[in-house]
């Protein structure tokens, strides 16, 4: 089997990131917070950390470890719930400057980024035209950002994560190799803990082991995903950069603090989720036709129903569904740690009155309610049923922007 595949060399790609951003923002509004471990994320027995300065990385703590674990290695640590309309708008207002600057760019995450700079060296410089974008944004926003500029994204990447913290790194054409060779495979995208402990087992720890190995060897030991990681450790990455991908669902989970059998918080809860979906949608001219309720019990067991529908954005719509779907689904005996109600089958388009079912009346309704929290926020105007439930956000995910998990909830 012929494996070989050659590298686009013609490519150059710059890839940014913010360092520890929301500790970063936070740090913004309260200049105490520097020099101090910090952690942003849940506060609750269930909360995990969503970012963590560097002087707590020192103890060990990283992003996705559980609160808990975090403040038993570093009991003096700051935890900071966050404010992820703050997170929102300062990466706002750093798309909008890599916008200005360069004509292709990628948005992968609230706080990374890759730019396609190709050819911009025959005018500029690449690596030139890269730092002043980062120095734009050090000094508009004051946030810390690294980059790291090759021949792909993948070296890109892991370049930015040599960087750091708050530095740069250019990997020229021809070096990608070296660069990589004494590095740990934790360093190449897609290792995780897992596949770490699969290719130590094989005796491969450093990336220029994998270099060394023959591609077949991999493809055997690991199938396509093998083979991938070959070429990653060979510096070989042809994807492109994308501008913007269609979401083809949107979702809302939520996970209480302390498991609960409450039958009325639990429908208010989903009534407040599908009522919140159906907002997203109309903001994003978009229509589904396939809803799904999720429920996981203190078992960790968890259930989904779904079911086809008329493709609709409409509240009253998508409320009987969730509610129906759900009190099939609900198990009374047991202990509900969390729900979730997902739109899928998404195509784009305003909604069609049902002649059957829908008014002038409604439609005005609706039209005027989403007025309302386009002007005021999403919380302006609810249900009655719904006035009690937690903020669930609602930014429009149809905007090219990808979506953002809160900081003080459990992905």
């Amino acid at each position: 089997m012929l494996y070989a595949e050659e590298n686009n060399r013609n490519k150059t790609i710059a890839h940014l990131d913010l360092d520890t951003f929301f500790v970063s923002v936070e740090r913004l509004q309260n200049s105490a917070l520097e020099g101090k471990p910090v952690l942003v994320g849940g506060t609750d027995s269930r909360g995990v950390v969503a970012s963590c300065s560097y002087e707590a990385r020192r103890f060990g703590i990283h992003s996705a470890m559980p609160m808990r674990t975090a403040l038993q290695l570093c009991p003096e640590a700051v935890v900071i719930k966050g404010d992820s309309s703050r997170y929102s708008k300062y990466s706002d207002i750093i798309t909008e400057i890599i916008k200005e600057e360069v004509p292709l760019f990628e948005k992968t995450s609230i706080d990374e980024f890759y730019t396609d700079l190709t050819g911009m060296d025959k005018f500029f410089g690449c690596f030139k035209l890269a730092s002043e974008i980062r120095d734009k944004i050090i000094r508009e926003t004051g946030l810390p950002i690294s980059f790291g500029l090759s021949t792909n994204k993948t070296v890109a990447k892991i370049a930015t994560g040599e960087a750091k913290p708050n530095n740069k790194i250019e990997v020229s054409r021809g070096t990608e190799k070296p660069f990589l060779a004494p590095l740990s495979v934790k360093k190449i995208p897609m290792v995780g803990d897992k596949t770490t402990l699969r290719l130590s087992q094989m005796g491969v720890k450093r990336i220029h082991t994998l270099q060394e190995m023959p591609i077949e060897l991999m493809d055997r030991a690991m199938g396509k995903t093998g083979v991938t990681i070959w070429k990653k450790a060979n510096g070989i990455d042809n994807s492109p950069i994308v501008a913007y991908q269609e979401r083809k669902s949107i979702s809302l989970e939520r996970t209480f603090q302390k498991d609960t059998i409450d039958v009325d918080k639990l429908r208010t809860l989903m009534i407040a989720m599908a009522e919140n979906l159906a907002f997203q949608l109309r903001q994003g001219n978009k229509l589904t036709a396939c809803l799904t309720v999720k429920i996981r019990y203190s078992d960790f067991n968890t259930y989904t129903l779904q079911k086809r529908i008329p493709y609709t954005s409409n509240d009253h719509s998508l409320i009987a569904i969730t509610k129906e779907l759900f009190e099939k689904l609900y198990n009374k005996r047991l202990l509900v740690r969390l729900v979730g109600v997902k739109c899928s089958h998404l195509v784009g388009g305003g909604h069609q009155i049902n002649l059957f079912e829908d008014s002038e009346e409604v439609i005005r309704l609706y039209q005027a309610m989403d007025h309302i929290r386009n002007r005021f926020g999403i919380n302006s105007i609810k249900r009655a049923k719904t006035m009690e439930s937690r903020n669930l956000g609602g930014a429009n995910p149809f905007n090219g922007k990808p979506s953002m998990i809160l900081a003080h909830r459990r992905a």
